[in-house]
């Protein structure tokens, strides 16, 4: 009998332990399910439209600032496709381009492609939140690595939303993102 609960208080502690690293996870774990019920509901044709403006910087691998940046975006849509045009400039006075070509599925999902992406993102909008997955290749300056990002999006309200990304190698963080996006009056 006692072999028989050595079993069982061991599989209590390996469900305990798989429970509690799903928690520390924390930003891996989130799915836009958890934010369906949040108002304002986000909606990236309107609230990733017209001209938007960007302050954010990034932390490197110890938790440092190790850039910061403003961009200037403008959003475009035709029905449930859309263009976001985001244009950088960073403390050090690089600036940098990226075009993002964004699809919305009735169902809320979202294809993205960029030319610095390897292949295409996915992702989902719900509730308060939008969710995308993707990879980057980052430009030879920066070691042309190629980063696995995943990006969480929450309106806040109809002209603000609070960006917060992670950028892995090998599953493990190498940096992050943090930025306030805000629409301006067109």
């Amino acid at each position: 009998m006692s072999m028989f609960l050595t079993f069982i208080a061991g599989v209590a502690l390996m469900a305990a332990l798989f429970a509690l690293g799903q928690r520390l996870r924390g930003f891996q774990a989130q799915k836009p399910a958890d934010y369906a019920n949040l108002e304002p509901r986000v909606d990236i044709r309107q609230h990733l439209s017209g001209p938007i403006r960007c302050e954010g910087v990034i932390y490197g691998p110890m938790g440092r600032v190790t850039s910061r940046f403003t961009a200037d975006m403008e959003g475009r849509w035709d029905g449930n496709r859309g263009v976001l045009a985001e244009h950088f400039t960073y403390d050090s006075g690089t600036k940098q381009n990226r075009e993002w070509r964004l699809t919305l599925g009735n169902d809320g999902r979202i294809t993205a492609e960029a030319d610095d992406l390897v292949g295409k993102g996915g992702g989902q909008q719900e509730g308060a939140a939008l969710h995308l997955n993707y990879t980057i290749r980052l430009p030879e300056s920066a070691g042309g690595h190629a980063l696995q990002v995943t990006d969480w999006m929450y309106l806040i309200d109809d002209k603000t939303i609070v960006n917060r990304s992670q950028f892995r190698k090998f599953g493990i963080k190498v940096a992050e993102l943090v930025a306030t996006m805000r629409k301006l009056d067109a």
